[in-house]
């Protein structure tokens, strides 16, 4: 039976400044996926495809690095993005790893509210067999939380700086 972690965030950011523009700022997509993630890790597939390689993570003797393909699709005023595919690099140990996200972030007239959901399904690597079931998969959940954390951080400065930088270079001269 696979390990099997899950946490998720929810965001309420309040705009003080050009609320109204939001839904025009979450249309371009390339800039936001940009500002949500660090850009040195991300990798344009496609329109609308990305590829996101995960800080390495240590998860007791063991080095991980996630690497996922990414979906990013908007509608009205809303940008979703969805893990299509994710395989661990590092790890030739775990037979099976599935990693699934969904993360959505909507203008609202105040600001941005969001929700991310993110888990990870994988089997128990024959080095951590004599680790309780439960301390792998609490510390997965902690490991998951941390990941959504940095990026709910990222939201709340680079998003928000951005979408300035964003209404300044739109505004009429």
């Amino acid at each position: 039976m696979p390990l099997a972690f899950r946490a998720s965030q929810h965001l309420n950011l309040t705009v003080n400044r050009r609320a109204d523009a939001l839904p025009a700022y979450l249309q371009e997509e390339d800039r936001v996926v940009k500002a949500l993630l660090d850009p040195s890790q991300l990798s344009l597939l496609a329109p609308g495809r990305y590829q996101y390689t995960v800080t390495t993570l240590q998860v007791f003797q063991l080095q991980v690095k996630p690497v996922v393909c990414l979906e990013v699709t908007h509608q009205d005023n809303r940008l979703t993005m969805r893990a299509l595919d994710a395989n661990l690099e590092g790890l030739g140990l775990v037979d099976d790893f599935q990693l699934t996200l969904e993360a959505v972030l909507e203008a609202r007239s105040s600001g941005l509210e969001g929700l991310a959901t993110l888990g990870v399904e994988v089997s128990q690597p024959p080095l951590l067999r004599l680790i309780p079931r439960r301390v792998l998969e609490s510390t997965g959940e902690s490991i998951l939380n941390g990941i959504l954390l940095t990026i709910k951080g990222r939201v709340g400065r680079q998003l928000v700086n951005d979408f300035e930088r964003w209404c300044e270079s739109s505004e009429p001269a």
